[in-house]
């Protein structure tokens, strides 16, 4: 399998989640052996920075990534978009905030598709789960197993929320550039009561009915923006992958997750890297350069494969 980068530059635009304020970022080529790094605008000039379970310095709403010099938030639906669609080389140049758009990462599957993907004359390399390993906290659960597929990345996501519109919802998926298109379209969602909180503390100036799905304490206020009833655990695979997108190189293993969050999440990437479970290894020549589809996914329909709501 070989290495991936954009074929050309692309750029999003929009607000900014917690600031509110215009934003914008842009996705470049980058050479094999790049990874995926940051460079953000600060008024000393670019910073760049690294990926790493150690960069994230907030999570809070969304993930922060930063050092000494700079930081950038909601990074994690982009970063998404880039592991999901099998993107190993990319220069990301940002301001201090990813723009949110439509709270999903399918403005950013639309610009990876425009701008193309290409191989790289190196071999592709990825960071192998070499042991089982767990983290629980409360009704928090996350483990991983390693699997022997070169670059397989799965995950078993289960959520169960005391919501009428929620309540308990599972999802398994493979995820390849195929089948991240299954959630790349969902939301993200949040309670009134909560973003009425954060934004007393001066955060999500930026959110609103048309980029997060809205419930109160009974149900959905804005209906109109889910895409399938089970969007809340699809979207909350899309964030774990995001999270785990933060090691400097693609996962292989197999992930079981239960309620868990952005913090939890970085928690457990964490403890990967600490444990010493993690061995990087180069993929064989034989394997395909992945490839994104011409046409997404729209269907929309519940599919045995890839879909089970709990009641």
């Amino acid at each position: 399998m070989l290495q991936t980068t954009l074929k050309k530059t692309f750029t999003c635009s929009g607000v900014g989640l917690h600031s509110g304020l215009p934003v914008q970022v842009t996705c470049r080529p980058a050479p094999a052996n790049t990874g995926i790094v940051f460079l953000v605008e600060t008024p000393e000039g670019q910073q760049r920075i690294n990926l790493g379970p150690s960069a994230v310095m907030a999570t809070e709403l969304a993930t922060t990534l930063g050092n000494n010099n700079a930081s950038v938030s909601t990074v994690e639906h982009l970063l998404a978009a880039l592991r999901g669609l099998g993107i190993d080389n990319a220069e990301i140049a940002a301001q201090s905030e990813i723009p949110i758009l439509d709270g999903s990462a399918e403005p950013f599957v639309q610009g990876i598709r425009s701008a193309g993907i290409v191989s790289l004359p190196a071999f592709r390399r990825v960071l192998r789960v070499t042991r089982p390993v767990e983290l629980k906290d409360g009704n928090k659960h996350i483990s991983v197993y390693p699997v022997n597929v070169p670059g397989a990345f799965r995950v078993n996501y289960y959520i169960d929320f005391p919501h009428p519109a929620i309540g308990r919802q599972g999802l398994s998926l493979d995820v390849t550039p195929e089948k991240f298109l299954r959630v790349s379209y969902a939301r993200t969602f949040g309670f009134l009561r909560e973003v009425e909180y954060l934004r007393s503390k001066g955060l999500a100036r930026g959110g609103s009915m048309e980029n997060a799905v809205v419930l109160d304490d009974t149900k959905i206020l804005n209906p109109d923006v889910m895409r399938r009833p089970d969007d809340f655990v699809r979207h909350k695979i899309l964030d774990f992958i995001g999270d785990m997108g933060m090691a400097r190189l693609p996962l292989q293993g197999s992930f079981s997750v239960a309620c868990s969050g952005h913090a939890f999440n970085n928690r457990f990437l964490r403890k990967l890297q600490e444990e010493g479970a993690l061995e990087e290894v180069t993929l064989t020549a034989s394997e395909q350069a992945p490839k994104t589809p011409k046409t997404p996914r729209r269907t929309f329909l519940p599919s045995i494969e890839d879909s089970l709501v709990l009641a």
